[in-house]
């Protein structure tokens, strides 16, 4: 029976909004439908996924069991949408856990879910049930790239010639694969080589990697522009030109501890850290502050404007911050591009603490090289951009230094692996926090980490990744030129 034609308007309407990345009149129109027509179940899908890209997130959960409740088809792909709201927007792992295994039981060869399951399980830290999950998906389809790919980076290679890497090797010659799969592999070929020493061959996967990561980026990306970030730093010193002034925000409830820093810089290492003590909860890299910047019209816009406007952003972010962390006293935001927000942070919350990582400078431009990042970190897929990010990067946290001299602590990534505990010890006075001892065991935390270095956070304290640029140093040469810096990095 064909719905009646007055329903089919609104569908048709609800969808063009949907099509056209309208979201908040697409959510409106799918609630219009429904509340004339309640038994809709993919309706309510298209609400759940509206309500997420809006930040709704619970009631994003409530309208994907509504579609349950009414029997839509696939229900395993409704299980799996509520698992990743759970993990990536709730911080709720183990409900998330539930909702992939319910999804397997529904369709036990439902490959996104095994995958889903398995970066999960990397996440909470257990290796071996990563593995099996993987594992499962290769069996169903033994050449997934990012099976393979993920698969790799859970074990140490015995030399070039171990089985994983050169089933790695075989699947980049597969002509059928698109630029973005091979990107995927030939990251996890270039991590496989480094672990075993074979660095000359893994800085080449890295530069293929990197090409391929380029040629897989949407129209528009994969470009770093030098000169339009250089102004954009400019202009930003040039708003936050003075200290924002004491209690222009009136913040209820104590505001989260802020860290950024380049990626690879030691920002999860320190969050880690905090989470291990028991006042502490992770946040991990929050979208509250990204979301109320884009309603204020931008950073631009949102600094311009009246302290009002700080004041109902500070209110909006701990309200947001409360729905997602009801039980907890102090929340960390560790986003590496909180940088480019200090001075709207600072409006915001007068009193935040902000904590900047720093790294040697060619390590970090290295490791954000073998890096595989969202296309929107552009600079990444060449050295020379990277390095130039990173000189804008410095140049702007100059400024916010200057302006808050004792309200951002600089933490030395190399100083905590050298000497954790004067360094951990700085770091907790500064957030205003007692000693814990077990802030030195945050290797033994069982929280999910969502991070590239999710498995080296779950390790003591190592020196390795210090000096690591060494075995690269042929390859660094234009970098090293271009900063102007002598081989101590």
């Amino acid at each position: 029976m064909q719905p009646p034609a007055d329903l089919q308007t609104q569908l048709a309407l609800a969808g063009q909004y949907r099509r056209a990345g309208q979201t908040v009149q697409a959510e409106a129109a799918y609630r219009a439908v429904l509340a004339l027509w309640p038994d809709l179940p993919d309706s309510w899908f298209n609400l759940a996924l509206m309500q997420r890209r809006n930040g709704r997130f619970s009631q994003a959960l409530d309208s994907y069991q509504q579609a349950l409740t009414r029997r839509i088809s696939g229900p395993e792909e409704v299980h799996l949408n509520r698992a990743v709201i759970l993990v990536e927007d709730l911080q709720q792992p183990e409900a998330a856990e539930r909702e992939l295994i319910t999804a397997l039981k529904l369709k036990p060869r439902y490959g996104p879910a095994l995958l889903n399951l398995g970066n999960l399980y990397e996440d909470m830290g257990r290796r071996d049930e990563a593995l099996s999950n993987y594992g499962r998906l290769l069996a169903i389809d033994p050449g997934h790239p990012e099976a393979l790919a993920r698969a790799s980076g859970l074990t140490t290679p015995a030399g070039p010639e171990d089985p994983g890497l050169q089933a790695l090797s075989r699947a980049l010659q597969r002509p059928d694969l698109p630029p973005g799969d091979k990107a995927n592999l030939a990251f996890a070929f270039g991590r496989g080589l480094d672990a075993c020493g074979a660095y000359e061959a893994a800085f080449a996967a890295y530069e293929s990697a990197n090409r391929f990561s380029r040629a897989s980026a949407p129209p528009g990306q994969g470009r770093y522009d030098r000169l339009a970030q250089e102004r954009r730093i400019d202009q930003l010193i040039r708003v936050h030109d003075r200290p924002a002034e004491a209690g222009v925000a009136v913040a209820q409830g104590f505001p989260p501890i802020f860290i950024c820093g380049m990626f690879r810089s030691g920002s999860t290492l320190v969050e880690q850290v905090l989470a291990s003590h028991p006042k502490v909860t992770s946040g991990g890299e929050l979208d509250l502050l990204p979301r109320l910047v884009a309603a204020a019209g931008g950073w631009a816009g949102a600094a311009s404007r009246g302290p009002e406007v700080a004041t109902a952003m500070a209110r909006d972010y701990l309200a947001g911050l409360r729905a997602r962390f009801p039980q907890a006293d102090i929340v960390t935001d560790k986003r590496p591009d909180n940088f480019l927000q200090i001075g709207l942070i600072k409006r915001m919350f007068p009193d935040a603490r902000i904590v900047f990582t720093r790294r040697a400078s060619l390590d970090v431009c290295l490791s954000n090289y073998f890096l595989h990042l969202d296309h929107g970190q552009a600079y990444a897929l060449d050295l020379l951009d990277t390095g130039h990010f990173l000189q804008q990067h410095d140049r702007l946290m100059d400024h916010w230094q200057r302006l808050y001299p004792d309200e951002i602590l600089e933490l030395s990534y190399d100083a905590l692996v050298a000497n954790p505990r004067p360094v951990i010890e700085t770091l907790l006075a500064f957030c205003g926090l007692d000693w814990e001892e077990t802030c030195l065991e945050f290797h033994r935390s069982k929280t999910a980490v969502r991070t590239a270095s999710v498995w080296q956070v779950r390790q003591p304290l190592y020196q390795a990744s210090s000096g690591r640029w060494r075995h690269y140093e042929r390859q660094l040469a234009p970098l090293v030129a271009f900063l102007g810096i002598s081989g101590a990095g």
